[in-house]
């Protein structure tokens, strides 16, 4: 079978449809990618058995057929050709050449019998979202997804539309990040996703407000297709933690603060902070004033921001990192910091509405020497 395409077109969908592609499977077919042609249309299939990503390109052919390739090297070939369309060309011992004006590659293939079926859209419940909101959502809570944790449900993050509103929430068990965006949809379902595929879904959503991302949802599986491309992934089973029931509903202690102004005195911070020496940030609330102080081995830092301060004084420590994720992750101007005592969490809100809550969990002050 032989198709004439597009370089850039084709390099784009290889790159974005490898990212699911594994080095190493128990199945050695998922190591490679699966081209299937049907006359003008070339469908590109990454897959791991955990998360799958499968798009259609237009070619110029009138063959059928398919095979698996190796997508590294493919891409990279790709890349390096110096002509705007390139011509593939496979024959019955799937013997493929790549050429283009003056250059021409050789590799083989392999046969696609083995190559497991992803799963089917059509027997989905059918989920609307902007793909603006979605991103967004997305990129403000994926850091708090636990990275290794004993209980596999808390390296996903749980959709919950409700009401007519999307939440979604991770937690890893020293911060909670929880957004929400009011949507059309009118179902009720939860679900918890892996943050890996969260992550590829994030890159491939758009800044387009006009763009909508359709989610398919089956009991063990989920699809979003956004802009030509189906990402597919397993669903995590079992109970997501009751995370509305650890939000405080009412705070003694209420900053309001510029985010950029307290993001730069922690960064300041994080300076002195190594591995090593994982000291807290200690951060002392009084008189319109928030001093932050870290002591690393024999490195200080000293520093003040001014912030509008209701309630008690209140030193409270804090892991400098766990309190400056979520800050990098707000557009907002100012944000509101609302505390009940030293070693009780911060929680993190809007000045207004309920977009976004950011719970930080406090660690234990030792006296200063």
């Amino acid at each position: 079978m032989k198709l004439v395409c597009n370089k850039d077109k084709l390099y784009e969908a290889v790159i974005n449809t490898s990212k699911a592609i594994s080095e190493r499977s128990s199945l050695p077919s998922l190591e490679s990618m699966k081209f299937k042609l049907e006359d003008s249309l070339l469908e590109l299939t990454g897959y791991d058995l955990e998360i799958g990503i499968k798009t259609t390109i237009a070619v110029r052919s009138n063959d059928k057929g398919s095979l698996l390739i190796n997508a590294k090297l493919f891409s990279e070939m790709i890349k390096k050709m110096d002509s705007d369309d390139i011509v593939v060309d496979i024959d019955e011992n799937l013997h493929i050449t790549i050429s283009g004006n003056s250059v021409v590659y050789d590799m083989m293939g392999k046969a696609a019998d083995e190559y497991p079926e992803l799963p089917d859209k059509n027997n989905c419940e059918k989920l609307t979202i902007p793909q603006t909101a979605l991103k967004s959502m997305i990129n403000q809570t994926i850091f708090a997804v636990a990275v290794t944790d004993n209980n596999p449900v808390l390296k996903g993050e749980l959709f919950e539309f409700e009401r007519g509103k999307l939440t979604l929430a991770a937690i890893d068990g020293y911060r909670l990040a929880v957004r929400t965006e009011n949507i059309k949809n009118d179902e009720e379902k939860k679900f918890i996703v892996p943050s890996k595929t969260l992550a590829e879904v994030a890159r491939l959503l758009s800044d387009n407000d006009e763009d909508s991302c359709e989610i398919f949802v089956a009991v063990k599986h989920i699809i979003f297709e956004i802009n030509g491309y189906l990402v597919y992934s397993r669903l995590i089973e079992g109970e997501f933690h009751p995370y509305k029931s650890s939000i405080p509903k009412s705070s003694n202690i209420e900053v309001i603060v510029d985010r950029k102004e307290l993001m730069k005195s922690l960064d300041r911070a994080m300076l002195i902070i190594s591995d090593r020496t994982p000291s807290p940030v200690r951060c002392y609330f009084e008189n319109g004033i928030i001093k932050i102080k870290c002591v690393c081995e024999s490195t200080k830092i000293q520093d003040q921001i001014s912030a509008d301060i209701t309630g008690p004084v209140i030193e409270i420590g804090f892991k400098c990192k766990y309190l400056l994720d979520p800050l990098t992750k707000i557009d907002d101007e100012k944000v509101k910091l609302q505390m009940n005592g030293s070693l009780l969490p911060m929680k993190i809100v809007p000045l207004e509405g309920d977009g976004y809550t950011y719970l930080v969990l406090p660690v234990r002050l030792s006296k200063e020497v």
